[in-house]
C-alpha cells in the first residue's frame, strides 16, 4: 500500500498573527480595557481587531463601521470610559496590576495558547511569571499519601528552578502551593484577587501574594460561578510546561485541566494509583492514554529536558517593549461579495477556518477580517481551536 502523499504545510498561513507586543500608557491601556469590556469583543475579536486596526484606541473608534459591515442591527454597545477607569480603580485599591496580551509582563507561555485571555490581573512577585513553571493540580478530597507526594513533588521541582502553578483548591492544590512558597508558586484564581475562596485559604492566598504570584482573568469583585473553574483551569496549564495529576476522579475538574493541557500541546503527567481507590480512576485512565508516569521529580525533569533557560529566554524576547502606533498602510477591507460567500460557506456546525478558506478561495486576510465583523454583529459562535460556526438567525 502506498503512502499518502505529505500534506502541503500550512501553519504559516492559518496560525492567528500575533499581537503586537508594546509598553502602554494610561491612555492605551484604558482603550483596551474598555474594547475588551465592549459587547462581543471576545478573545479573538480583541486579538484581530488590534491586528487589523494597529491599536485599541484606533478599533474603539472602528467598532460601530465593522459591526455594521457584519451585518449587526444595532448599534454596538462600547464600554464607556468610566466604567473601565471604575475597573481599574477598584484593581489599584486591592494591589491588582492589569497586563494585556500586548504588553511585556504577559506570561509567555500563556500567550501562545490558541486564544490567551487578552487581560490577565496579577499581584505579587510578577517575576515568577517570567520563569518556566510546572502545574500540580488534584482531588479536593485526597488522601493524606497524594498530600504528602504533593509537597515531596513541588518542592523538588522548586529546587531544580521550577515555579510551581496550582488553582489554590482544597487538597492537592493547597499541599502544591505550602510546600512551593520558598521556590516560586503561582496560584490561578476562579474570581477576582480580593475575593477568598475556598475561605480556609484565606491565610495561604495572603501568603502568596507576598511572596508567589495570585493571577486571575476576572476583575477585582467578581465572586466565582461553577463555570469560571473550568475556564481559570485552561490558564493553569497555559501558564505552564506541563501538568502533573495527582489522584483524580473519572470524572472531575482535574481531568478538565489534563484536557486542556493536552490541547495546549503541554505535557500530561499523571501519579499512578491503587486500582479499587475511586480517586485513582482519572489518573489511571489517563496513563491509559499516553500520559507521562511520574513516581518522584526526576520523571518531570526528564521528560522536560528541551526546557532550557536559553529556551526560555528565547520565547521572551518577543516582549521586548517598542512603540506601538497604527499600521501605515492598513489593509484593504473586504467587499460585500466576499463577505456574502463567507456567510453561505458557514453552517450551524463547526468548521475551522482553514477549511472556510480553501472552500472560498478568499485570501485568509480577508477571512479574519470578515469573521470579525460578523463575530461583532453577534452573527457567529468561537468554539476554540480555530472552529467558527453561524449562529441562528433571530426573530424577525
Amino acid at each position: 500500500m502506498r503512502n499518502p502523499p505529505p500534506r502541503p504545510d500550512t501553519t504559516q498561513l492559518f496560525t492567528p498573527a500575533p499581537l503586537p507586543v508594546a509598553t502602554l500608557n494610561p491612555r492605551e491601556r484604558l482603550a483596551c480595557l474598555r474594547l475588551i469590556r465592549s459587547e462581543n469583543v471576545g478573545p479573538v475579536a480583541f486579538r484581530e481587531l488590534v491586528n487589523h486596526c494597529g491599536s485599541a484606541e484606533a478599533a474603539l473608534a472602528a467598532l460601530p463601521e465593522l459591526t455594521r459591515r457584519g451585518g449587526g442591527r444595532r448599534a454596538i454597545r462600547i464600554c464607556p470610559e468610566s466604567s473601565a477607569e471604575a475597573e481599574l480603580e477598584a484593581a489599584h485599591k486591592v494591589g491588582a496590576t492589569p497586563v494585556f496580551t500586548i504588553e511585556p509582563g504577559y506570561p509567555p507561555l500563556l500567550a501562545q495558547v490558541d486564544v490567551p485571555p487578552p487581560l490577565v490581573y496579577v499581584r505579587g512577585d510578577v517575576d515568577l511569571l517570567a520563569r518556566p513553571a510546572v502545574a500540580i493540580v488534584g482531588s479536593r478530597d485526597c488522601s493524606a499519601a497524594g498530600q504528602k507526594l504533593a509537597r515531596i513533588l513541588a518542592a523538588d521541582l522548586g529546587a531544580e528552578g521550577f515555579v510551581i502553578a496550582s488553582g489554590l483548591a482544597r487538597g492537592i492544590d493547597g499541599a502544591a502551593h505550602e510546600a512551593a512558597l520558598p521556590t516560586g508558586t503561582i496560584a490561578v484564581l476562579a474570581g477576582g484577587l480580593d475575593i477568598i475562596y475556598p475561605p480556609e485559604h484565606a491565610g495561604l492566598q495572603r501568603r502568596i501574594s507576598e511572596t508567589g504570584c495570585l493571577l486571575t482573568e476576572q476583575p477585582p469583585g467578581f465572586e466565582p460561578r461553577a463555570k469560571d473553574f473550568p475556564r481559570r483551569n485552561r490558564i493553569i496549564s497555559g501558564v505552564s510546561y506541563g501538568v502533573i495529576i495527582i489522584e483524580a476522579a473519572r470524572r472531575s475538574g482535574t481531568l478538565v485541566t489534563a484536557r486542556m493541557a493536552g490541547e495546549q500541546g503541554r505535557e500530561v503527567f499523571a501519579v499512578p494509583g491503587h486500582p479499587l481507590d475511586p480517586r485513582a480512576e482519572g489518573t489511571n485512565a489517563l496513563l491509559k492514554d499516553g500520559a507521562t508516569l511520574v513516581t518522584c521529580a526526576a520523571d518531570v525533569l526528564s521528560a522536560l529536558t528541551h526546557v532550557s533557560g536559553r529556551q526560555h529566554t528565547e520565547l521572551r524576547e518577543a516582549d521586548t517593549p517598542r512603540q506601538f502606533h497604527a499600521p501605515i498602510q492598513p489593509p484593504p477591507l473586504p467587499g460585500g461579495d466576499d463577505r456574502q460567500r463567507i456567510v453561505s460557506a458557514l453552517g450551524p456546525a463547526p468548521i475551522d477556518i482553514d477549511a472556510l478558506q480553501r472552500a472560498t478561495g478568499l485570501p485568509i486576510r480577508s477571512v479574519n477580517v470578515i469573521l470579525m465583523e460578523l463575530d461583532l454583529a453577534g452573527r457567529i459562535e468561537r468554539h476554540g481551536g480555530q472552529l467558527v460556526s453561524l449562529r441562528p438567525s433571530p426573530p424577525e
